[in-house]
């Protein structure tokens, strides 16, 4: 399967999963993924692992599921989805960099094309109806059946298991790109035995990852012995690394995002409004406050926490803090300084979490100007955030620009590849009342630019649809 294929192919399945209920676009989460994302995709190039044809060509994108299952998967084209259960159940950075590593190591390898080629009848539209009923799973047992269906689509689930030679050189592979990206190589074994043990404890089928990458005795000690000669204690991240603090507060952000029961999110807020709470157990009780409708308890706790934590943890609490103050309410006398004190901060960073809360604050502090200014240059250097895109359309309507906020829109559309929405929405554009339109030629001239360059995507996809 040649590398342009088998993105097509990837393209196809992501603008599916974007659509999917279990698709989550977290950007306090995507941060903390890409801080893990980013060394292991550089040490893998680095190495050779990835060569530059592969780095340009392939997506190289991860993908968040709410599902609670221990799971992430690799998928043609370069796309990874990681589960919010893996960060939920997983201790230190390196744990969810070493499965990030070995998925990334299935990718580098042609893992993915070479199965494909291998099962000459297993069409594409077969594979992607597995992929799709993976993730459905999550939210509907019988819907995951559905995407399922036929005796074909059940023999190529079987053929997709990677085989053992492919999980050993997965293992291999990732192993050293964990460890040349500075991770830890313990993280490996760490993540082997928390797997294992999971595994022994439960096998109703709740950790895909386990059967679709079957653990044994042997790759589990092939790892141990990659280590260095000495007792296997976790060494000093490398600069610039997340930290274990940080991630003990992902994992429990990941925890409350993936639960609905509010009794578990009552024992999580009892457990953190404690004296002596961890810094983990306090983010999952402010987060778990807001979700019980207790807002001015959860700020208490945010509040608390941040003079708890370290100052490489600051930003996340600082992110939730915010995130608590725009939830809806009337802020208490001194919150609304704070607020804007965040909000600052926020438009000033270069995270894309704070970038989008500040934005989101600027607009809640009647300051959409600012909004706009800050999504307007973040928006040219990531022109596929559809979140910042949507944010710019609310920003732009409050601002009384019309044909700026439809066409905000339509590039939403367009950055998850719903080319079909975008141009419904560029010819909406067109299509508002005179007055509105010449009032901006400039943005006019855009909108029209667009809806060409729109047209012909939407062309292309529609050709690859009927050529699969």
């Amino acid at each position: 399967m040649s590398v342009s294929a088998e993105r097509r192919l990837g393209d196809r399945l992501a603008r599916d999963i974007y659509r999917d209920p279990m698709y989550l676009d977290d950007p306090v989460i995507g941060d903390y993924l890409q801080q893990l994302w980013q060394p292991l995709l550089a040490a893998a190039r680095e190495r050779g692992e990835v060569p530059p044809d592969l780095a340009e060509r392939l997506a190289w994108e991860l993908m968040v599921s709410r599902d609670r299952a221990v799971n992430a998967f690799a998928m043609p084209g370069g796309y990874l989805g990681v589960n919010l259960g893996l960060l939920a159940v997983t201790e230190r950075p390196e744990e969810v960099a070493s499965v990030l590593a070995h998925e990334l190591s299935h990718v580098s390898q042609r893992h993915i094309a070479r199965l494909i080629s291998r099962e000459e009848k297993m069409a594409p539209w077969v594979m992607g109806a597995m992929v799709l009923g993976a993730l459905a799973a999550g939210s509907n047992a019988n819907a995951a059946g559905a995407a399922i269906v036929g005796s074909s689509a059940v023999a190529a689930q079987q053929s997709l298991n990677f085989s053992r030679d492919m999980e050993r050189e997965a293992d291999r592979v990732g192993f050293g790109v964990l460890t040349g990206a500075g991770f830890d190589g313990l993280g490996f074994v760490t993540m082997f035995d928390k797997l294992q043990q999971a595994s022994k404890l439960n096998d109703d089928g709740a950790f895909p990852y386990l059967r679709s990458h079957p653990l044994t005795g042997d790759r589990i000690a092939d790892m141990k012995a990659r280590l260095p000669v000495g007792p296997l204690a976790a060494s000093s991240p490398r600069p610039g690394l997340p930290t274990a603090e940080q991630h003990v507060l992902i994992s429990a952000r990941a925890r409350v995002m993936a639960e609905k029961s509010p009794d578990r999110w009552r024992t999580w807020l009892s457990t953190g409004s404690a004296d002596k709470a961890t810094a983990g157990d306090r983010y999952a009780a402010a987060l778990s406050a807001q979700r019980l409708g207790q807002r001015a308890q959860a700020i208490a706790l945010a509040q608390t926490l941040r003079g708890q934590v370290g100052s490489a943890s600051r930003p996340t609490v600082d992110a939730l803090l915010m995130e608590l103050l725009l939830s809806p309410g009337a802020l208490a006398t001194g919150q609304d300084v704070l607020l804007a004190s965040l909000r600052d901060s926020a438009l000033a960073s270069s995270s894309r979490a704070m970038v989008l809360l500040g934005a989101q604050a600027a607009l809640a502090t009647g300051q959409p100007g600012r909004a706009v200014s800050r999504l307007q240059e973040w928006a040219v250097q990531h022109p596929r955030d559809a979140q910042a895109w949507q944010l710019l359309s609310r920003a732009r309507s409050q601002q009384g620009q019309t044909l700026h906020a439809v066409r905000a829109d339509a590039e939403a559309h367009v950055a998850q590849r719903d080319y079909a929405g975008a141009l419904e929405r560029l010819k909406a554009a067109q299509a508002l009342p005179p007055a509105v339109r010449n009032a901006d030629p400039i943005e006019l001239a855009i909108v029209d630019s667009r809806r060409r360059d729109v047209e012909l995507l939407l062309k292309e996809q529609m050709r690859e649809a009927r050529e699969e």
